[in-house]
C-alpha cells in the first residue's frame, strides 16, 4: 500500500526525524559492516564488491519497508530535497523546518551508523584515506543519483505500493554498484558517514566533496526528467531510498 500525505501528517516531526536517523544509520551500518565482513572473508575484489552490493540492496529494501509508514523512508538528503521542491507543488510536503530536521537526522544517523559498524567489527573509527574522486567517478555519481531520483519520482507519481518501491529501489542500488565506476553512493548523507571508516566502504574527505557535488547535479537532472516524464501523472509524495 502507498503512504499518503494524511497518514504522514499524523506522525509528529520528532518521530519522523527519529525514523530518518535510525534508517540512515542502519543503512550505513549495512554498507560499512558488510564491507568489513567482505574484506575479512574474501580476498578477491570482485567477490568483496558482490557481497557488499547484495547486503546493501537487501538491507535498503528492508529499511524502506520498515520506516516508510513513519517518514517515507527517505534516508537521503537529495530525496528529501526533491520531496520538498516537487511535492509542495501539489500537497503540503515537507515544510522548510521539517526539511532541515530531516537533513540533520540523516547525516547524524549516517555518521553514527559508520561508528556502529566499526565497533561491531572491533575496527577503530578513523577518517578514511581512500581516494575515489576522478572524472569518471564524478560522472558515475551524476548518473547514479539521477537514476535514483527519477526512479523514486516515477514510482511515487504512479502510486506504486511501498513493497514495490522497496524492491525497485533496492534492486537499482544493487545494480548500480556494478554499472557505475563509483559503486553508486548516490546519497550525500551516506557519503559523509563513510568518511568515518578507513575500511572497504570508506571515502576520503577530499573525495567526498566532489561526490556530493555530483550527487546534487544528478538529483537536479533526475528531478527534471521526473517532471518531463510524469508531469501528467497524479502527483503524490516522493517515497524512498
Amino acid at each position: 500500500m502507498t503512504v499518503d500525505a494524511p497518514t504522514l501528517a499524523r506522525q509528529p516531526l520528532w518521530r519522523r526525524a527519529l525514523a530518518e536517523f535510525l534508517g540512515s544509520g542502519l543503512l550505513v551500518t549495512v554498507v560499512v559492516g558488510s564491507g568489513i565482513a567482505a574484506q575479512r572473508l574474501s580476498t578477491d575484489a570482485g567477490l568483496q564488491l558482490l557481497e557488499n552490493a547484495i547486503a546493501t540492496a537487501l538491507g535498503l529494501g528492508v529499511l524502506i519497508l520498515l520506516f516508510a509508514p513513519v517518514s517515507e523512508a527517505h534516508f537521503n538528503p537529495v530525496v528529501s530535497l526533491a520531496d520538498y521542491t516537487l511535492g509542495r507543488r501539489d500537497r503540503a510536503g515537507l515544510t522548510a523546518p521539517a526539511l532541515v530536521v530531516y537533513l540533520v537526522a540523516q547525516v547524524a544517523g549516517a555518521i553514527c551508523g559508520s561508528i556502529l559498524a566499526n565497533t561491531m567489527f572491533a575496527t577503530p573509527t578513523t577518517i578514511s584515506t581512500t581516494d575515489r574522486a576522478t572524472l569518471a567517478t564524478f560522472l558515475a555519481e551524476i548518473v547514479a543519483t539521477a537514476g535514483l531520483v527519477l526512479l523514486i519520482i516515477g514510482l511515487s507519481r504512479t502510486r506504486r505500493s511501498v513493497p514495490a518501491i522497496a524492491t525497485a529501489v533496492g534492486a537499482y542500488i544493487g545494480a548500480a554498484y556494478w554499472f557505475t565506476s563509483s559503486t553508486s553512493f548516490a546519497n550525500p548523507a551516506v557519503t559523509i558517514g563513510r568518511i568515518f571508516t578507513d575500511t572497504f566502504a570508506g571515502i576520503a574527505p577530499s573525495s567526498a566533496l566532489p561526490f556530493i557535488a555530483a550527487q546534487l547535479i544528478g538529483a537536479a537532472i533526475g528531478a527534471g526528467l521526473g517532471i518531463l516524464f510524469f508531469s501528467a501523472v497524479s502527483r503524490t509524495a516522493i517515497r524512498k531510498k
